[in-house]
């Protein structure tokens, strides 16, 4: 399956954030931008703004998910433009804010690009999480930044869906750049883990700097997962979890899952498969935070997008 990518960009990106802490209790990104905060070195270049910031204060100082709600699930329209007030939820009010700094959403003045750091307990890796399936310039980095980690894989995870899309805090950025690197249990530090998060940023920087200075990226092709829907746990009349993931499911995000394939286990021991008519391609299986949003992992098909050349001297 292929996506033509319409969407190409030559003007300089000139203001880029990175957000740590959009979820309080995944501390590769709060460790790293604390530390570029004191120290920015690492993550400047020539003629670039790059900002790193906690997204989320009050989440990490608590070192929880979120206060009230999700913060990466609140930059629409309807959140942004809610009244303040007293009891206004306090990641709405954060979104509000973050908006302010790093917006306007959809506007010129919005920042270029937003990297947004997160961790995953589920086994996926290094992964980039792309929105549009027609940005070139984010296609082209992307296909950069994999290139640049190779033999370390990196996968891509597009939510370009008319249901399942949601309004992520990077959102407000002209590209927004998910990075997500797993697995690492909540409140917990490895350093494996964060090394490779801190690899795909220097990555992603410097191709904002070698397409400012007028690199050349020729027509690329990109290998995405894009999401087509979520499974959520069997379940019993009350509501409680009536059966966990089959150890054969497990830790294999990103690879198939054939129709009869084990999916969970019930207590007594019954394998329920999966029923589906065709291959998928489950992620963030077994995610920790996804529990209280009824989701075992989501469903994804492998897609190839194409992007056109940048800074190509060519009409």
């Amino acid at each position: 399956m292929r996506m033509a990518a319409l969407l190409g960009a030559k003007t300089p990106l000139r203001r880029v954030a990175i957000f740590g802490g959009t979820h309080g209790n995944e501390l590769s990104g709060v460790l790293l931008v604390k530390h570029w905060q004191e120290d920015g070195a690492e993550v400047q270049r020539a003629g670039l703004h790059v900002k790193p910031f906690i997204a989320n204060p009050r989440a990490v100082y608590k070192g929880c998910r979120y206060i009230d709600c999700d913060l990466n699930r609140v930059f629409d329209p309807a959140h942004l433009g809610k009244e303040e007030t007293e009891d206004l939820p306090y990641e709405v009010s954060q979104a509000q804010e973050i908006h302010r700094l790093f917006g306007p959403k959809g506007s010129p003045d919005a920042y270029d690009v937003i990297l947004d750091l997160h961790n995953t307990t589920a086994n996926m890796g290094a992964a980039l999480i792309l929105e549009s399936s027609t940005n070139d310039l984010l296609i082209q980095m992307f296909h950069y930044i994999k290139s640049s980690l190779a033999p370390l894989p990196c996968f891509v995870y597009l939510i370009d869906h008319p249901s399942l899309k949601y309004a992520t805090t990077r959102s407000i950025a002209k590209h927004p750049v998910g990075i997500e690197v797993g697995p690492q249990p909540q409140g917990v530090l490895r350093a494996d883990i964060l090394d490779q998060m801190r690899r795909v940023v220097q990555h992603a920087l410097d191709f904002i700097q070698y397409f400012n200075e007028g690199r050349e990226f020729p027509a690329c092709s990109l290998e995405v997962y894009q999401v087509t829907g979520k499974v959520d746990y069997p379940r019993k009349e009350n509501g409680e979890i009536a059966a966990v993931i089959h150890p054969r499911l497990q830790d294999q995000d990103w690879k198939p899952l054939h129709p009869g394939d084990p999916m969970f286990l019930t207590l007594d021991g019954k394998t329920i498969p999966f029923s589906g008519e065709s291959p998928v391609y489950p992620v963030f299986v077994n995610e920790a935070a996804y529990y209280e949003k009824g989701e075992a992992f989501a469903k994804t098909l492998q897609v190839t997008l194409t992007a056109r050349s940048l800074n190509s001297s060519s009409p």
